[in-house]
Order: structure tokens, then sequence, then C-alpha cells
């Protein structure tokens, strides 16, 4: 049996292709991909080769093609391994960490089942990505009232304004060059959206905090600037959590003066921090955390799909991916249709 997969085969080139399907084992699942969602700032770093990238600086012969990405999607399970019991035939489920591929066989632990039939498959392909930015607004450990400034606004920045409005962030302040992505920040839960490019930038954040800076940074952008602009906005025992991955050089930061001296907090938050087994405060595990998106999905208090700008056909894998190579217009995300592809 055959499945079509998508391929980052050189710098900048991706293509679709026929690759042989991988048996399914007693502990894992198949199932037949509906939806997957690109997630621009991991797929074109790898896509190009960068720093910080699996194949990156680290192998001295430089970047390693081919390579096969993403992780967040959904589908229907075809069959199950004969000690899988979470999922059965038939069942809709979020798949972690798959990849683009009309099939995808995965251990148990990495599916969750969706149990609401009310909701919504291609909303729910998102889950996965929508988890990443509510692990680092989780860890920011944010108290209702407490102020919040969402730095850089690709699909994850916006995802972490929606949660952090959410969480009950007041005010909430987004951060990103773009006009059209601020004027979007403002429609989805911020009260303010500034251009970082800006020398007047951190005297607004300033201002819209009554002085005091904010309680709480969700740095997405990964920018090297971004760090030390964000210590700069952040008041005394604040916290600013990473969330983007840098893939450039350091930009000295006066650690005394900004992080030391005021009492603030610096957290990682990549997705791999997680705990493994038991959730604690600030930190759940993956699987507790995509429950919880498809729980607020089911109650109506989010909307993933808003944010999913367009929905391709596989079989325009090239065009999408050179778009995203070239950063020429690409939307915040893409999402694919794989239900009629075999």
């Amino acid at each position: 049996m055959e499945r079509k997969t998508i391929v980052f085969t050189a710098p900048g080139i991706a293509q679709l292709q026929t690759h042989k399907m991988p048996s399914v084992d007693r502990n894992s699942v198949l199932l037949k991909t509906e939806y997957t969602v690109i997630s621009p700032g991991t797929e074109r770093a790898n896509l190009m080769g960068e720093r910080n990238t699996s194949g990156g600086e680290r192998n001295p012969t430089g970047p390693r093609f081919p390579k096969i990405l993403g992780y967040s999607g959904v589908g229907r399970v075809e069959q199950i391994g004969e000690a899988v019991t979470s999922v059965a035939v038939g069942d809709r489920a979020v798949i972690y960490f798959g990849i683009h591929s009309s099939y995808n066989v995965v251990p148990e632990q990495n599916v969750i089942k969706i149990e609401d039939k009310g909701i919504d498959t291609a909303e729910a392909a998102a889950t996965v990505l929508a988890h990443i930015s509510l692990g680092g607004v989780r860890m920011a450990r944010l108290e209702i009232g407490e102020s919040a400034l969402v730095m850089g606004l690709g699909i994850l920045g916006m995802y972490g304004v929606m949660f952090c409005r959410l969480n009950g962030a007041c005010p909430v302040i987004a951060a990103d060059p773009d006009p059209q992505r601020r004027r979007l920040a403002l429609i989805h839960g911020a009260d303010f959206a500034f251009d970082p490019t800006e020398q007047e930038f951190p005297g607004k954040v300033l201002a819209a905090t009554g002085g005091k800076g904010v309680n709480a940074v969700i740095e997405v952008s990964g920018a090297a600037p971004a760090l030390p602009q964000a210590l700069e906005c952040t008041a005394r025992m604040g916290r600013v959590v990473l969330l983007g991955c840098t893939r450039e050089n350091d930009i000295p930061t006066d650690y005394y003066h900004m992080v030391h001296f005021r009492g603030v907090q610096i957290l990682g938050a990549h997705t791999f921090v997680r705990p493994t087994v038991d959730s604690r405060p600030g930190y759940w595990t993956w699987q507790e955390e995509c429950r919880a998106i498809l729980s607020l999905l089911s109650g109506g208090r989010i909307c993933l799909k808003a944010l999913i700008e367009e929905t391709r056909s596989p079989h325009e894998v090239p065009e999408v991916y050179r778009r995203l190579a070239q950063r020429k217009d690409f939307p915040l995300t893409v999402m694919f249709d794989w239900r009629d592809i075999k």
C-alpha cells in the first residue's frame, strides 16, 4: 500500500511524492488523513535549512535533505494494532506530530479521539498548533487583570492573543511590523496593536499599561532583537516566555539591569519541555493541552479556523511552499485538504 507525502527535497523545494506505507504494529494507529495545517515558521526554517532546525548548522556538510514535516493534523482511524484501546476504527482523531501525508501511521499515544461529533474536522486540524500557543501562555502564569504582550503575529502569536484574552489578561497588547496582522489581532482579542520597529514602541507599551510595563510577554517572533525589546517593556517581577525559535545570531542584552536587578523571569517554552506523564500548574502534557483545546472548541469558547486563511490541495504543494520560501504573500497559515488524495 502506498501514500502521498509532502517532501522537502532541497532548500526551497517541496514535492508531493509517493511512498510505501509503514506497517501497523500492535501499538500503532493508521489514519486516513483529512486535513493538515502548515506551521509557517518551523516549516520555512526547515525548508530553507536554517539554523536550529533538524539537519541545520550542526551538520558539517550543510543542511540535510530530504525532510518530511507536518505536525498538526486530523484524520479518521482505519486500522489499529491489537494493543490499542483509546480509539476504534471510524473514530476522528487529532494527530500529534504526524506528517503531511494522505495516511499517517503513529503510536497510539500520538492520537487524541475527538469525542464531540459537533466539532468541525477542519478546525480540529489546528489543535496541535494551538496547544503550543496555549502552553506558552500557561507557562506565563497569567492572573486575571494582569497585562500581556504578544510579540510576533504569525499563527502561533494570533492564537497566543486569543488565549491571553481568554485567560483574563487586561490589556492584551499585540506587536508585529505587518499592519494587516495588527488589524487582525485587534479583531481576535488584542486591546492594542503596535509596530515593534517604531522607535516609540516601548513608550507605547508603557503608556498602555499605566507606565508599569507588562506583567507577561509571550515572545513568538523568534527574532533576535525581540528579547531586548521584550525586556524593555516588562514590568518589575514580570515574566518573558520564549515561545518562538530564534534562528539568528544573538544580540547583546544587559542582563543585569534588564533581568537580574528587576527580578524578571525568562522562560524557555519549547514544546518538548512539557511533562510526559502528569500535568502540573503551568506545565501540562500535550495530551491534556489538546483535550483542553477540544473542550474549548466544543464549548464555543475559541475559533481556530478563522485564522486559517487558505485551504489547498496537496497537488499544489510546489507553489504553496515556493511562496513560503520567498515570503511572498504567504497567509497566516495554509491547510491541506487530503480527503480526495489516495
